[in-house]
């Protein structure tokens, strides 16, 4: 499981950004651990990467 800080690093966006894009529905899929931190597994994380890659 990824945390917060890595997923936005790997994606180039800022932690206010992430947190824009939850809300919207538009971020990645993350599940709260029990001391209320998000984390990304991998899989989920190049699966959204995956439909959100756009045909050059």
């Amino acid at each position: 499981m990824l945390t917060l800080a890595e997923v936005c690093a790997e994606i180039k966006i800022s932690r206010s950004t992430f947190y824009d894009w939850r809300a919207k529905g538009l971020a990645p899929d993350c599940s709260k651990i029990p001391n209320g931190e998000l984390r990304v597994s991998r899989e989920d994380l190049n699966a959204w990467w995956e439909a959100r890659k756009v045909a050059a």
